[in-house]
C-alpha cells in the first residue's frame, strides 16, 4: 500500500500530517476507542486506529525510546511494553530505552479502566498489547516507505532488523537514525501489517530487564531521591484515630528545634516543614496537638469483627444465585459448615509515600512521584491548586512497590502534599515524606472479612449446594468509581473470585454485606481474590476430603468448562509429584487454582507443621497468562507474590485497638525474610492468546495452598489467616 502511494518514480515527499517529530526523532503512537475495553482477551482491543500520538521515539542516535504510560513500580511492565512494541518494529534490544508518559489522557488512558490514565487489575500489557503493537508495525512501516523512496525500490523488498532497514537485492541498508527525522512527515499507516508469532524475536523470550542496571548501580531515581532547589520537607502529624480532626495545636517547641522552617494545619492534620527530613520529624514530635474524636472510629478488631458475625446470620444482598441452595443442603448426605476471617492488611510497599511539589514560574505546577492513577491525581491536586489540570505537570519517578497503596480514588497523599504547599505559601518546592510509621498506620487497608459457608455432598461425593455469606466493607462505594463499579448495593471488587466461582456448583448462592466501620480500604495487591480465592479453594478441599476423593481430581471434576484452569491445575500437580498421601510425619502437599485478572495459577505448597510453626519448603506454580511476553519477568513476578504474601499467610495482620492501628513498623509487621523463602518453580503454559497480567495473580493462590498442605500434614483445618498453629494438637 505505501509502495502505491510512491510508484517509480517517485512523487514529491508528503506533508507532514500531524505527527509528533523532533529533530532526528520519529514519534508514533495510537489511541484506543473506550468503547473498545471490554476485557484482556476481547476481540475489541485489537480494533485500535493509527493515531499519530506518542509512543515510540527514534533519535539520530539510533536510540529507540518507548513511551510507558504506565507506573512501574517493580513488576517489569516497562520492560514487558518496550518488547511488544520493539519487537514489532524491528529494534536492536541493546538500543531500547524507556521513559514515563506525562498525563494526558487522550493519549494514555488504560483501555481497560476506561477513559482515565492509571496503572492497575494487572492491565498494563493486557490493554497494551495492539496498542503497543500497531505502534511499532506503523514506525516500522514508515521507515520502510522512507527508505523505499530514497532507493526507487519496491516497499516490498525492504526488511527491517535490529535497527536496520534493508534492500538485499541491491545490497543498500541504513540506521534508524538516518531515516527517522524524514520517516516522521509520512503519513502514519492506517493498519500496518504486525508480524505472525513465527517472526518475533523478542516476545516470548527472555531478555534482560531495561531497568536492572540502573536499580543495581543506584543511577534509577525514585521520588525519595527528588532534590529540587532550595526544596523543604514537610512531614504531617495525623490524628491516631480514623475520622478524628484537629481540635487545636501548640507548635511552640516544635517551632524552636534546629532547621523547622514553619508549621501550618492542613486539612489531614498539622504539618511541619523543615530543611530536611530528620528536623521535620523532631519538630513534628516537639509538637502538642489535641484531637477532637466525636466522628472517629473508636472500635478494637474484636467489636468489628464480632459485629460481622452477627450481620453474617443474615442471607445478605445476592450477588450470585442458582438453584435451591438450602433445599440441596437438607437433602445432603454431609454438610460441612465453616467461617473464614480475614484482617486488615497493610501494602507495607519498601519506599514510604512521598512527592515533591512545587509552584513553576509560569504559574502552573510541577508534580514528582510515583504516579498510578494520573488522570484522578492531576485533577485532585488542581482542584486544591485553583488551577486546571492541564497547569499540574505530573513528572513520573520510578516507584518503590505499591501493591495498590499509590492508586487511590482521592489521591491522599499527592492531595496532601499540595495542601501543605498551598498552606506554606508556597515559597518553595515542597517535599511530603511519610515515615514508615505514617505509612503502616496511615490507613487504606486490605479490608478485614468474614466469610461463612455452608456447602453439602450427596452419597457420592458431588456438590448438591454451597450457601456462601460475607461480610467486609467495600473499597469502592463513597469513591468516585462507585457509580462504574457499584450495582445494586454490590461491589464488585468485593465478590469477585466468588460470586463468579468456575467450579460447576448445582445449586449457589453467594450473599454480601458491606460493612460499616469507619477504617480507609483499597485494593490491595489482587483485590477480592485475597481472600475469595482462599475460601473457595479451602471448602473444595475440604469437601474433597469429605468425599474421599483426591483433591486434584475432585477440582477437576468440577472444572469440565474451565479448560485453562484445568491446564494449569494437571501441570502444576504433575511438575510438584502431586500425591495426596500423608508424607514425612508433620509434612504435606496442598493445592490450590484460581483465575483473576483474566489469567490462571495453580500452586502446590509442600509444606512441614510442627512446633508451632509452618515452614514453606517448596512451591510448584503453573500459570497461563496468554501469550508470556517476557518468560523471566512472568518467573519474578510469581516469585515475587509468594515472598510478598507469605508474610500475611504467616503472620501478619493490622489491628486496631481503641481505633488505634497498634503495628506501626516492620518489627511487628514483618515481611518476609530471604530464610523464610521456599524454593518456588514456575512453569509457564505456552499460548497464541492475548496476554493477560500477571502482576497480582500469584497471590489468591498461595494461601489456600500452604493451608490446604498443612491439613495433609496435621489433619486440622486451619482456615483463617494468617495461620495460627497455637494449640493446635501434633504441630
Amino acid at each position: 500500500m505505501l509502495n502505491a502511494r510512491r510508484p517509480n518514480p517517485l512523487p514529491a515527499r508528503p506533508s507532514r500530517r500531524g505527527l509528533l517529530a523532533g529533530a532526528g526523532a520519529l514519534v508514533v503512537a495510537f489511541r484506543l476507542d473506550p468503547k473498545s475495553a471490554r476485557a484482556a482477551s476481547g476481540p475489541n482491543l485489537a480494533d485500535v486506529k493509527a493515531q499519530p500520538n506518542a509512543f515510540v521515539r527514534i533519535g539520530a542516535d539510533d536510540t529507540v525510546t518507548v513511551v510507558i504510560k504506565h507506573l512501574d513500580m517493580g513488576q517489569g511492565n516497562t520492560t514487558g511494553l518496550a518488547t511488544i512494541l520493539a519487537d514489532e518494529l524491528g529494534a536492536d534490544w541493546s538500543k531500547v530505552r524507556t521513559e514515563f508518559a506525562p498525563a494526558d489522557a487522550t493519549l494514555y488512558n488504560n483501555s481497560l479502566m476506561g477513559p482515565i490514565q492509571g496503572t492497575g487489575g494487572s492491565t498494563a500489557v493486557a490493554n497494551s498489547w495492539f496498542q503497543l503493537r500497531k505502534a511499532g508495525a506503523a514506525a516500522r512501516e514508515m521507515l520502510m516507505a522512507e527508505a523505499a523512496f530514497r532507493w526507487k525500490v519496491p516497499v516490498s523488498e525492504i526488511t527491517v532488523a535490529d535497527n536496520i532497514v534493508r534492500h538485499a537485492p541491491s545490497g543498500r541498508q541504513a540506521r534508524f537514525g538516518e531515516l527517522a527525522a524524514s520517516a516522521a512527515s509520512l503519513p502514519v499507516p492506517s493498519e500496518p501489517r504486525l508480524k505472525d508469532p513465527s517472526e518475533w524475536r523478542l516476545i516470548g523470550q527472555t531478555i534482560p530487564r531495561l531497568d536492572s542496571v540502573a536499580k543495581t548501580n543506584g543511577t534509577a531515581i525514585y521520588s525519595l531521591d527528588i532534590r529540587r532547589p532550595n526544596q523543604v520537607t514537610a512531614v504531617v502529624a495525623r490524628a491516631p484515630r480514623f475520622g478524628a480532626t484537629v481540635k487545636s495545636f501548640d507548635a511552640a517547641a516544635a517551632r524552636k528545634v534546629a532547621g523547622v522552617l514553619d508549621v501550618v494545619q492542613v486539612p489531614t492534620g498539622v504539618a511541619v516543614i523543615a530543611r530536611d527530613t530528620w528536623s521535620a520529624m523532631k519538630g513534628r514530635e516537639a509538637l502538642t496537638v489535641a484531637w477532637d474524636d466525636s466522628t472517629a472510629e473508636t472500635r478494637s478488631s474484636d467489636a468489628i469483627l464480632a459485629e460481622y458475625r452477627e450481620r453474617a446470620k443474615g442471607p445478605g444482598l445476592t450477588a450470585s444465585e442458582r438453584g435451591d441452595p438450602q433445599a440441596a443442603l437438607r437433602g445432603a448426605a454431609k454438610v460441612v459448615e465453616a467461617e473464614f476471617t480475614f484482617p486488615y492488611l497493610a501494602h507495607a510497599a519498601m519506599e514510604p509515600l512521598n512527592a515533591t511539589i512545587e509552584r513553576a514560574a509560569d504559574g502552573g505546577y510541577d508534580v514528582y512521584a510515583g504516579f498510578q492513577f494520573q488522570t484522578v491525581e492531576q485533577a485532585t491536586m488542581a482542584a486544591i491548586l485553583g488551577v486546571t489540570p492541564d497547569r499540574v505537570r505530573l513528572h513520573s519517578n520510578w516507584a518503590g512497590g505499591s501493591f495498590g497503596r499509590r492508586a487511590t480514588p482521592t489521591a491522599d497523599y499527592l492531595a496532601e502534599a499540595a495542601m501543605v504547599l498551598k498552606a506554606s505559601g508556597e515559597k518553595a518546592p515542597v517535599h511530603l515524606v511519610w515515615t514508615r510509621e505514617d505509612d503502616m498506620a496511615g490507613g487504606y487497608y486490605r479490608p478485614t472479612v468474614l466469610h461463612k459457608v455452608r456447602a453439602g455432598i450427596d452419597g457420592k461425593g458431588a456438590v448438591v449446594g454451597w450457601d456462601h455469606v460475607m461480610v467486609g466493607k467495600s473499597i469502592m462505594i463513597g469513591s468516585p468509581f462507585e457509580a462504574m463499579i457499584v450495582k445494586n448495593g454490590i461491589d464488585s471488587t468485593t465478590v469477585e473470585g466468588a460470586s463468579d466461582t468456575p467450579y460447576a456448583l448445582p445449586a449457589y448462592r453467594f450473599g454480601v454485606h458491606n460493612g460499616r466501620e469507619g477504617v480507609p480500604v483499597l485494593w490491595w495487591r489482587s483485590v477480592g481474590h485475597t481472600h475469595t480465592a482462599h475460601v473457595m479453594e479451602v471448602m473444595i478441599d475440604e469437601l474433597a476430603h469429605a468425599a474421599n476423593v483426591d483433591p486434584v481430581a475432585y477440582r477437576l471434576s468440577l472444572l469440565a468448562q474451565a479448560p485453562r484452569l484445568s491446564g494449569v491445575l494437571k501441570l502444576a500437580a504433575e511438575k510438584a509429584g502431586w500425591s495426596a498421601k500423608p508424607q514425612d510425619p508433620g509434612r504435606g502437599l496442598g493445592v490450590a487454582v484460581h483465575e483473576s485478572f483474566g489469567s490462571y495459577v495453580a500452586m502446590v505448597a509442600d509444606v512441614t507443621a510442627q512446633e508451632n510453626a509452618v515452614r514453606v519448603n517448596r512451591i510448584v506454580a503453573a500459570v497461563d497468562v496468554g501469550v508470556p511476553v517476557n518468560p523471566d519477568v512472568i518467573r519474578a513476578q510469581v516469585e515475587g507474590a509468594v515472598g510478598f504474601a507469605l508474610s500475611s499467610v504467616l503472620r501478619n495482620r493490622i489491628t486496631l485497638k481503641d481505633g488505634q492501628v497498634q503495628e506501626h513498623n516492620f518489627d511487628a509487621y514483618a515481611p518476609t525474610r530471604m530464610s523464610e523463602m521456599p524454593t518456588v518453580e514456575v512453569h509457564i503454559v505456552p499460548s497464541q492468546v492475548a496476554p493477560t497480567g500477571i502482576g497480582e495473580p500469584g497471590v489468591p493462590v498461595l494461601g489456600p495452598s500452604i493451608a490446604n498442605a498443612v491439613f495433609a500434614a496435621i489433619g486440622r483445618r486451619l482456615r483463617s489467616l494468617p495461620l495460627d498453629l497455637s494449640g493446635v494438637k501434633g504441630a
